[in-house]
């Protein structure tokens, strides 16, 4: 192939590629209908809401640029609590994304260790990979297990996270998602927690399409 005609394919599939991202640019990003995250479930299988949901004050609000939050605690039948966070954004190309735990939490004197990705069951079926930590603060000692999620994915990586959000806002003129954050006191026994927390986020995913949407 003359090299006259491989400079005219490649300026052309430059223009064709050019011209898609200024008009997607112009029309802005899609519309995806969501329920706002107050109305989560309070009862999730055997996990029923436990007090009255948690308001983060202004500076923190004003760090993380959340467009919905949840932070609500929930108890289990046999006395068992976890607390479920979900950090929800309608676009990030504005600068506003989800803050990384590993970021965060040390930052506000939480210690994590025992880094491990597990695979979490959805009720259908269907499974994905998120990070698992102990974190402590005093003596307050968690299992905690996160993950990034939106439009139909679930993912640990904070890496493919951002890269998956790039491609979509191409593809589907969206970059909306969420972090989902679940923790459970540790108590007397590390292994107790961690199944409890496995089971809190694996109920929680069951409802997560109608608040972060597919």
């Amino acid at each position: 192939m003359k090299s006259s005609l491989r400079f005219s394919i490649v300026l052309g599939a430059i223009l064709i590629v050019g011209l898609i991202v200024n008009s997607w640019s112009y029309l802005g990003e899609a519309h995806v209908d969501r329920r706002p995250l107050k109305d989560f479930p309070q009862q999730l299988g055997n996990w029923n809401q436990f007090g009255t949901d948690q308001q983060l004050d202004a500076p923190t609000l004003k760090v993380l640029r959340a467009s919905d939050y949840l932070s609500r605690n929930y108890r289990r039948t046999d006395g068992r609590v976890g607390n479920i966070y979900i950090g929800y954004y309608a676009s990030q190309r504005d600068g506003a994304t989800y803050h990384s735990p590993l970021n965060c939490l040390p930052g506000s004197g939480w210690n994590m260790s025992d880094p491990r990705r597990i695979t979490i069951t959805t009720p259908g079926g269907s499974s994905f990979t998120a990070n698992q930590y102990f974190i402590q603060s005093g003596s307050a000692r968690l299992a905690m297990i996160y993950w990034y999620q939106g439009r139909g994915r679930a993912v640990a990586s904070e890496y493919w996270g951002k890269v998956y959000t790039v491609l979509d806002s191409v593809r589907l003129r969206r970059s909306d998602g969420a972090l989902v954050r679940i923790t459970v006191p540790v108590g007397d026994s590390e292994s107790t927690a961690l199944a409890a927390a496995g089971e809190l986020a694996s109920t929680a995913t069951g409802q997560l399409g109608e608040f972060v949407p597919n």
